[in-house]
């Protein structure tokens, strides 16, 4: 059985790195060092790229991040699509949207080429040279930029002053179009569409934008704020009872799995990140322990975990007795901290996968029962 977690567990603010670069740290290198660093298309009516790619960029968000602002023309796609294959737009990188709108198909365009790249969507502004006198530092995306930015693998909610409107249309009046492209890009249509009487002809305009808050977006689906959805599959394995809570990020894969025993359930996690980092933390390891509703459970010193392939492993024997309480939980989670107390690992909202909780417990109980 498979559950897709649709209220996805969310951190409060925007990553570090990403303030940090927009707003200081480009302000170290001297102007015109940024200027040169920074690959700008500028044109009057049409939607400019701003590539920056630096070094300082580079060593603090990991790849290159791409401001989009302006107007979207019809010939953004192309030009945008045309840095993704000279190398300067990498997969996964972070997109910055500022724009009025424009063509909704070269938004809907944008967005497929924003999903093929795995790209990360948010709103911001791009850093101007210092000498301009006057600028706001809030970001819209409106129409043509909405579309484009549910392109986003991992999309961020809007935060502060920026704001963000969705077209939305009446029952059975969206465009064809817009209609495959916000399925394909996983968007449920009712978010989209408004439920007021009367019937608009074929091809009318839309009716009032939506402008979410961020947690609206991120309750309607169309933010995920770097993750993915929670996947919840219960089974027998072995003759066992068997569960796996598993979740994507844009930092990797994250897995916690439970095979139920006599003499306690095998807990066992997995923190994909790669084999360097996954290496770099266990080398660095002074303390690992799961967590559940934020709380420490099952502690252990050095020698808790292990690299396996591209993971970070923790395996325990979570004690049959204590079971109730993955039944009633909210959160789970697995870390590693080191020296220093620096915590790495992650963690999963799980009240929306209540009911497989509660059956692979019951499954659980009623096995152990069976068995003494």
């Amino acid at each position: 059985m498979l559950v897709p977690y649709r209220h996805i567990f969310r951190r409060s603010f925007h990553p570090l790195a990403c303030l940090l670069l927009s707003a200081t740290c480009l302000g170290l290198m001297h102007p015109a060092q940024a200027q040169k660093r920074a690959t700008r298309e500028q044109g009057a009516g049409q939607l400019n790229i701003q590539v920056n790619d630096d070094r300082m960029t580079l060593s603090m968000a990991r790849v290159p991040q791409i401001y989009l602002y302006g107007p979207i023309d019809a010939d953004a796609p192309q030009r945008f699509e045309s840095l993704m294959r000279s190398g300067r737009i990498k997969q996964g990188s972070d997109v910055y949207l500022n724009s009025p709108g424009g063509s909704v198909d070269a938004g809907i365009a944008l967005g497929r080429l924003f999903r093929q790249g795995s790209i990360v969507t948010h709103l911001g502004v791009p850093r101007l040279p210092k000498q301009t006198s006057t600028f706001n530092r809030s970001a819209m995306c409106e129409g043509a930029c909405a579309y484009a930015y549910l392109g986003g693998l991992y999309r961020w909610a809007v935060s502060g002053s920026d704001r963000i409107g969705f077209p939305t249309y009446r029952d059975q009046q969206t465009p064809a179009e817009v209609t495959t492209y916000l399925k394909d890009m996983g968007i449920d249509l009712a978010t989209l569409t408004t439920t007021a009487s009367g019937t608009a002809p074929a091809g009318s305009a839309p009716d009032p934008t939506l402008w979410p808050n961020g947690d609206e977006m991120i309750a309607k689906g169309l933010a995920n704020n770097g993750r993915q959805n929670l996947i919840a599959t219960y089974k027998y394995l072995q003759d066992q009872p068997y569960l796996e809570l598993k979740q994507q990020d844009r930092n990797g894969e994250h897995k916690i799995t439970f095979m139920c025993k006599p003499g306690g359930a095998e807990l066992t996690t997995y923190n994909t990140i790669g084999a360097v980092r996954a290496r770099g933390i266990v080398t660095r390891e002074q303390h690992s322990y799961f967590e559940i509703n934020q709380q420490e459970t099952l502690p252990q010193e050095r020698g808790g975990v292990s690299v396996v392939d591209e993971s970070v492993v923790m395996q325990r024997i979570y004690p049959l007795n204590q079971l109730q309480q993955l039944a009633s939980a909210k959160a789970m989670g697995a870390w590693v901290r080191d020296r220093a107390g620096i915590r790495y690992g992650f963690a999963f909202e799980v009240t929306g996968v209540k009911k497989i909780l509660n059956d692979f417990y019951d499954a659980c109980t009623w096995t152990t029962q069976q068995h003494s």
